[in-house]
């Protein structure tokens, strides 16, 4: 069985809206969505390419989103390296199944939200 066919163990109340809450959990946090999408966009990277590539991160808080998204088996964390150690990341099946996902999200804010540099209507 393929890591993409492989499900996740996820617990929910409501049937109705279990698959919209368990995503959300997946990919909700405020990085994870976008490290996805600049791995779609640019393939494997390595821990300093990918921080210059998500503008405004901190090491800190891209290290903790790695690790959690390595957790959800949605990227995978190799060793390119030993000395000095080289990491270099990249996105499983099943990360790599959240294209359309991350793309619509693009999608739907390039049409009803207003660029933050555009002072009238930004959200903060």
């Amino acid at each position: 069985m393929s890591d993409a066919d492989e499900r996740l163990s996820v617990w929910c109340a409501g049937k109705d809206w279990c698959p919209i809450t368990s995503t959300a959990t997946l990919i909700g946090k405020k990085w994870h969505p976008v490290v996805v999408h600049r791995l779609l966009q640019g393939g494997p990277m390595g821990f300093n390419e990918l921080k210059d590539d998500v503008d405004g991160i901190s090491s800190k808080v891209l290290s903790d989103s790695l690790d959690d998204l390595e957790e959800k088996r949605l990227v995978n964390r190799e060793i390119v390296s030993e000395k000095p150690v080289r990491v270099q990341y990249s996105l499983t099946e099943r990360g790599e199944s959240l294209e359309s996902l991350i793309e619509e999200m693009h999608d739907w804010g390039a049409e009803h939200l207003t660029p933050a540099d555009e002072k009238d209507g930004a959200i903060s």
